[in-house]
């Protein structure tokens, strides 16, 4: 009696378990790898970008503007403090250099405006921008603008 003993043949249950392990295995160790990539980067330094530092400001203070407005009903002035921030440190010098000149402009306009020009928000934000302009403007022909960034007020008393 010959007995015949057959090897069990792997049937298309088990491939299926065996493929599905292998891409179970394969899914892991690449979130494995990612993970570890990741964690590595962190430790390495700072994933954030380098702050670009900005220039410091450069100010110019005017010494205070006492003014006589137009009136009709009598004498009326303005007391105003104005400090300029400047687009660059170069124009400091120019400013300093040609400081009656630049009085004489913000003189000349504050004295040509009424109370009631001076007294709302708006008419100050007006102002600030004419002298703004008028600073802006070179002292010589063909001389370099001054480049003034912002007229803030420091004083403002209208009487």
């Amino acid at each position: 009696m010959a007995s015949t003993t057959e090897a069990p043949r792997a049937s298309g249950k088990n491939t299926l378990v065996i493929i599905l392990v292998a891409v179970l295995v394969l899914v892991l160790a690449g979130g494995g790898a990612a993970f570890w990539m990741l964690t590595k980067q962190k430790s390495s330094g700072p994933a954030t970008p380098a702050v670009v530092q900005a220039p410091p400001p450069v100010f110019f203070t005017l010494e205070p503007f006492t003014v006589n407005l137009i009136s009709d009903d009598g004498q009326r002035y303005a007391h105003v403090g104005i400090t300029l921030r400047l687009a660059e440190a170069e124009g400091e010098a120019r400013l300093t250099e040609h400081m009656p000149e630049l009085r004489s402009r913000i003189l000349l306009l504050l004295s040509n405006k009424h109370p009631e020009d001076l007294i709302s928000l708006d008419g100050k934000q007006k102002l600030a921008t004419e002298i703004e302009a008028a600073v802006d403007q070179p002292f010589t022909n063909g001389g370099p603008a001054n480049h003034v960034a912002e007229v803030l007020f420091t004083e403002f008393v209208v009487q």
